[in-house]
């Protein structure tokens, strides 16, 4: 059993918290704090964005995440070293989260050879539409890698169904059409597209773009395996870390949101 399946196994009456971090953001070692912190503070699982200058499915806060990541010198190279780090403190799921372009730079055996050795468990690539995406996946399963697809509502039953049948870890449910970004409600078609899923696969189905609170998180938890929260944690780390010269309470204050998400998905 992996670590991504174990992990959902042991989700008893709860959905899972998935925070996601630009890795590097707004340095190496501040990064690497973060993201130790919000495992310590109850995440399950964590999704590390690689930062690249192009984030076609990213809004405008987490392109400021990237841009302060890549002003700050951090390169995909960085990205191995950093879950390499985290490797030695948990043994909690490390999703990569990138896109197709850095994949092919980097090199795809490379990067799926890489991204196990340093001890990731998945990665989810926003760009590659579904009939480009069998190669991917396949080099992924070779490495040990999960290969995370994304569902989005206007997705029919039969492209959901093809998804379904090449997925590994999770399913990763979009919640709205767009780029990332905090929403003050959440679609009434995310359910509906959950439990397509569900129909078509075994495989936990999460929720992600635009949960923004613990009271979107306890409504999402109500009938998702796991719950999704990007931007608001990427803002919040941005504005924590320009205001304040206290990176212990700016650690603390991320640590308190992060247990905050989690006991709306008890």
């Amino acid at each position: 059993m992996n670590r991504l399946e174990k992990a959902f196994e042991q989700l008893v009456g709860r959905a899972a918290l998935i925070p996601f971090v630009v890795a590097g953001d707004p340095d190496f070692e501040t990064s690497f704090d973060i993201l130790r912190d919000i495992l310590a503070a109850g995440a399950d699982m964590v999704e590390i964005g690689l930062p690249y200058s192009d984030p076609l499915a990213d809004g405008p806060v987490i392109q400021a995440g990237a841009v302060r990541s890549l002003q700050a010198g951090f390169q995909l190279p960085d990205s191995m070293r950093l879950i390499t780090a985290l490797r030695k403190e948990t043994e909690k799921p490390l999703i990569a989260f990138t896109y197709v372009n850095p994949i092919l730079q980097y090199g795809v055996s490379r990067f799926f050879t890489d991204l196990a050795a340093a001890g990731g468990d998945g990665v989810i690539v926003p760009d590659v539409p579904l009939e480009e995406a069998p190669q991917l996946a396949a080099t992924a399963k070779e490495a040990g890698i999960a290969f995370i697809p994304l569902v989005a509502p206007t997705s029919g039953e039969d492209r959901v169904k093809a998804i379904c049948q090449q997925a590994s870890g999770f399913v990763y449910c979009v919640s709205t059409l767009g780029v990332t970004g905090e929403r003050k409600r959440v679609s009434e078609s995310v359910q509906a597209l959950v439990e397509a899923v569900k129909r078509h696969t075994e495989l936990p189905a999460c929720v992600g773009f635009g949960v923004s609170s613990p009271e979107q998180a306890q409504e999402i938890a109500a009938y998702a395996n796991g719950v999704i929260v990007g931007s608001a944690f990427v803002r919040r780390i941005g504005e924590l870390y320009q205001a304040s010269q206290d990176k212990e309470q700016a650690r603390k204050e991320v640590a308190v949101f992060v247990k905050q998400l989690k006991e709306a998905c008890m």
